[in-house]
């Protein structure tokens, strides 16, 4: 296995403590609460001994009183039981308050952040990360606190300990250095086991989901017992490591389980020597070993001193969520009679240590179609997610309408400037609602599209045709809905139609059409949808016949812009779309909507 790097596991553990605090500061209230009813319970529980000692004595002597001794013997008990299930109940919703908290905290950084960053991260381990770690480490601000609050008991009962008789104190410290060692030795041990055990479960999780992802691919490549052995390949490692976890743990509690009891007979027989001697009475002889079974339990601090161990180490692995960068936004907001003219300013984009993008300049006036073409590997789709700002540029800036799109608020942003991809992923529980997708942070009755702005996103997308043959039309489920590639696409296109702003960019969102299809999409989207600048990768002929302006990428770089008439005669250009492969030069012309600025 690779050896972990120090300043990789040093800044993720920073990260993942500063997340636990923040969570702790969420639950608060909660948790001073559970708190304040753990240390109100110790108080009970070291007051108990005492009471009953003395009740014990007045009963001894017959004394008046005990009666009513034995009365607060039962109260303090009942005290103690009804704190400690306070304590539980507090306790329990501060643990789901931490894990919803850091599971937000995860899953917002995972969505805010530039694309490229968040493909890093398989689907499984992400799913680890957000679940089975997560509610690992929201267990950890409370378990620290009723940890710190578990030590009031044996350090109040042992220091009840020397007041009641200090030899009998003597015996019982003895044996704490042992102690002492054996739970340092857990806390060492088994916070590097649990960091183990938890990465090899990430990895199998991730090759899990993997596989599931592929299970189709699978059975046709007859590799399902191949892949089986992939998939459990490391599972004899996590069995390792699990068992190794469990013999430290099971170790240091044996040893304190034995030592524990030995510690008790041994305050017992000092404690009946000192009875016979008359310096105890029988009373003080029961105060005294409950006061010693109090202090036996700092033994029990191995469990909650495991569950903030096993915690820290989720934590840390959750933190790999918690680091990803935020892609930035401002505050400005787009002139109100913007065109859309869309500009890129010496835009350089590098990923990995390999530049993608060289010093890009281009000027897209607005309301024009700009078809961006090149062959696999140019460019074009970071291009076009640099347009959009789905990514930052490492150099240069992106400008719409004059702004630059990193000023801009994301608000403002998402509403003006739309995606449609080749993969789209839709969301909601309809057809109709997958269409209406989109619009802003929280859903707003007022701003979003009714039905008849969603049957016409449809119509212009070639949708509506066969989203009408569906068992409930634009209301069956998503689940309910087959959909092969081209209507998935057709479905995408319609919902970048529907909240069409100033600037629309469709990356390869064509791609699954046949081309009559594609050929009415492109009408429609110069005719029916709202007026606007276009930003397209396409790798067809027809599409860069019918632009306004063609920008040709190549390695990176802008090779060429211009009409795809006046780039033809380039044989490069031509080879783009494939040898002996003829200009349309009678391909019906997209129509002008009003206002269009003219292309030079």
């Amino acid at each position: 296995m690779t050896a972990p790097d120090p300043p990789g596991e040093a800044s993720a553990a920073r990260t993942a403590d500063r997340a636990l605090r923040a969570a702790a500061r969420h639950s608060a209230g909660r948790l001073a609460a559970a708190s304040a009813c753990s240390v109100a319970a110790a108080g009970a529980a070291l007051a108990e001994p005492a009471v009953l000692g003395h009740t014990l004595d007045l009963l001894l002597r017959q004394d008046p009183a005990g009666a009513r001794w034995t009365a607060w013997c039962a109260a303090v008990i009942a005290a103690e039981v009804l704190l400690d299930a306070a304590t539980a109940r507090l306790t329990g919703g501060v643990d789901a308050r931490s894990t919803a908290w850091l599971r937000r905290l995860g899953l917002g950084r995972l969505l805010r952040t530039e694309p490229h960053r968040a493909v890093r991260h398989s689907p499984g381990e992400l799913s680890a990360r957000l679940t089975a770690q997560a509610t690992t480490a929201g267990a950890v601000p409370a378990a620290v606190v009723t940890a710190s609050v578990a030590l009031l008991p044996p350090l109040g009962g042992l220091v009840a300990l020397v007041l009641v008789d200090v030899w009998t104190a003597l015996a019982f410290l003895a044996g704490l250095p042992l102690l002492a060692l054996l739970l340092r030795a857990f806390a060492r041990d088994s916070g590097a086991s649990v960091s183990r055990y938890q990465e090899v479960q990430l990895d199998l999780a991730g090759r899990l989901v993997e596989a599931l992802g592929g299970a189709r691919t699978i059975a046709a490549a007859g590799t399902a017992e191949r892949e089986q052995a992939r998939v459990l390949a490391r599972l004899p490692e996590l069995g390792a490591e699990g068992r190794r976890t469990w013999r430290i743990y099971g170790a240091t509690v044996a040893c304190t389980g034995a030592l524990m009891p030995l510690l008790l007979y041994v305050v017992l027989g000092v404690g009946g020597v000192r009875l016979a001697e008359g310096a105890l009475g029988v009373g003080g002889l029961l105060a005294a070993v409950r006061y010693a079974g109090l202090a036996a339990g700092v033994g029990a601090v191995t469990g909650r001193l495991a569950a903030v161990v096993r915690g820290r180490a989720a934590a840390r692995r959750t933190a790999a969520l918690f680091e990803l960068p935020e892609l930035p936004q401002g505050e400005r907001r787009l002139p109100t009679s913007g065109p859309g003219t869309l500009e890129l300013r010496r835009v350089r984009v590098v990923r990995a240590g390999t530049v993608l993008l060289h010093d890009v300049d281009l000027r897209i006036p607005g309301g024009a179609t700009a078809v961006v073409v090149g062959r696999s590997g140019s460019g074009k789709t970071t291009l076009a997610a640099v347009a959009g700002r789905l990514t930052a540029c490492d150099a240069g800036r992106v400008l719409l309408d004059g702004v630059p799109l990193d000023e801009l608020s994301a608000e403002e942003l998402r509403r003006e400037v739309g995606h449609a991809f080749e993969r789209p992923a839709l969301f909601g529980g309809s057809v109709a609602d997958a269409i209406a997708f989109g619009g802003g942070p929280e859903p707003c009755p007022e701003s979003d599209p009714g039905p008849g702005a969603v049957r016409a996103a449809a119509r212009a997308a070639g949708a509506d045709a066969f989203v009408r043959r569906l068992p409930e039309g634009y209301d069956t489920a998503l689940e309910d809905a087959p959909l092969s590639g081209g209507e998935l696409q057709r479905l995408g296109l319609a919902r970048a139609f529907c909240r069409a702003g100033r600037l629309l960019v469709l990356d390869d969102a064509t791609s699954s059409l046949d081309t009559l299809t594609a050929r009415e999409v492109e009408r429609a989207l110069a005719r029916e949808v709202r007026a606007g600048t276009r930003l397209v990768v396409a790798h067809r002929v027809s599409s860069a016949a019918r632009a306004d302006l063609v920008v040709w990428l190549d390695a990176g770089r802008v090779r060429a812009t211009g009409t795809h008439k006046e780039l033809w005669r380039d044989p490069d250009y031509r080879a783009v779309f494939g040898e002996g492969t003829q200009p349309e030069t009678d391909a019906e012309p997209a129509a002008e909507p009003p206002g269009r600025e003219a292309v030079r």
